[in-house]
């Protein structure tokens, strides 16, 4: 098989000739810049200038000859928006600082910086009004040169034999809902406010379906997979309850993926077919029901560590529902600060768990963070060639 072949045998919930393999095909299954150029020196390869999926969390993508020694599966496709075009930094002394086209400020800190941090956010008056948020300056999503140069790489890395990911516009609904009023803001309006937050989110919907409508007109028949995300979960619980997400989130997601879904079997090439990959973080266990009837295709990142997320019970419940993308080892524990036999047990037991039936592509729980050993990343992989293999 080849990585194409391989991807869509386990999203088709079929067994492949082993378990596929994702690294920075998304810019949440990347991997920081810092453990890039780590990861390049232990495998005795020279340094390269990093190429940014994603500056504001210093996430890149990967040189060919690291494609080809990981033997990755996966390629994304990642169109201009805030987090990667027309980055213009002001010197603030101790710190840089970035203004996006969403009006949100930005830094940076030159001694040990590990990403760009939200310093303030556009809208953060506590007590703001529907005509604010209408009256706000908002990002143009369908401007045709945020796509420039995508489809030429869609159907090279077709042409490799390698499935193709497109990235979405933005974050989700409730996550720059959080991020455009501040997070404290944010999640008071829902309980407040709620006219506010659904002003909010109804004009992040509009913008994404405007850039889906322009991305899938001119992309829609080379790629395979999209991508989009919110993050509802934490290390505990959830974020809002579900009865809130029900309320005020679920009917415009219902627009936004339903939408999706009719414009992708619009646009595909005949014969073929399309996936939606959901990106959620955290606890999101009684969420996933609803991303079920959504029509969501591809969890990620599946967050293993946290209450109610154990890999076998989400395989037993959701593994005929759901392809799991991630999951493979936890980032935050033990790839960071683990030693190379904690990692590949880890991946043992997530792989094993996971990967039966197919429904699974491996990739670690969330980036790949600058301080993680190159000597850890190798183990996991070195453990996906050992375990990940179906007989």
């Amino acid at each position: 098989m080849n990585s194409r072949e391989r991807v869509l045998t386990t999203l088709r919930h079929r067994e492949p000739d082993k378990v596929p393999f994702d690294m920075a095909g998304t810019n949440v299954t990347g991997i920081h810049v810092q453990a890039y150029r780590n990861l390049r020196a232990c495998l005795g390869l020279p340094e390269m200038p990093p190429k940014f999926s994603d500056v504001v969390q210093q996430i890149v993508i990967p040189d060919e000859d690291i494609f080809e020694r990981l033997e990755i599966d996966t390629r994304g496709l990642f169109p201009r928006t805030g987090s990667n075009w027309n980055i213009t930094n002001e010197d603030m002394g101790d710190r840089l600082r970035y203004v996006d086209d969403w009006g949100l400020v930005l830094e940076f800190p030159k001694d040990g910086g590990h990403w760009y941090s939200l310093v303030k956010s556009p809208i953060d008056d506590p007590e703001t009004t529907v005509e604010a948020v209408e009256n706000h300056t908002w990002p143009k999503s369908d401007q045709p040169e945020r796509l420039e140069g995508l489809r030429d790489q869609a159907i090279q890395f077709r042409s490799e034999g390698k499935v193709v990911i497109l990235k979405g516009f933005c974050a989700g609904l409730v996550e720059m809902g959080e991020r455009v009023r501040g997070m404290e803001n944010f999640l008071c309006d829902i309980l407040l406010a709620p006219k506010v937050a659904v002003a909010v989110m109804e004009k992040v919907l509009e913008l994404k379906i405007r850039f889906w409508e322009m991305a899938l007109d001119a992309l829609g028949d080379v790629i395979d997979i999209v991508h989009e995300a919110d993050d509802f979960g934490t290390q505990e619980s959830q974020l809002i309850s579900p009865e809130k997400y029900r309320e005020l989130v679920k009917p415009r997601e219902v627009e936004l993926f339903g939408f999706l879904r009719r414009k992708l079997e619009e646009t595909k090439a005949p014969g073929e077919d399309r996936y939606i990959f959901f990106h959620s973080c955290g606890n999101i266990r009684p969420f996933l029901p609803d991303f079920d009837e959504l029509g969501i295709d591809i969890l990620n990142p599946v967050h293993t560590t946290v209450p109610e997320m154990e890999p076998n019970a989400l395989k037993r419940d959701f593994g005929s529902r759901f392809t799991f993308w991630g999951g493979g080892v936890d980032t935050q524990g033990i790839l960071p600060s683990g030693s190379p036999e904690q990692v590949r047990e880890n991946v043992r037991r997530n792989v094993e768990a996971l990967a039966p039936g197919g429904g699974y592509v491996f990739n670690t729980i969330h980036n790949i963070q600058g301080e993680v050993p190159p000597e850890n990343i190798m183990a996991m992989w070195d453990a996906l060639q050992e375990y990940g293999v179906y007989s």
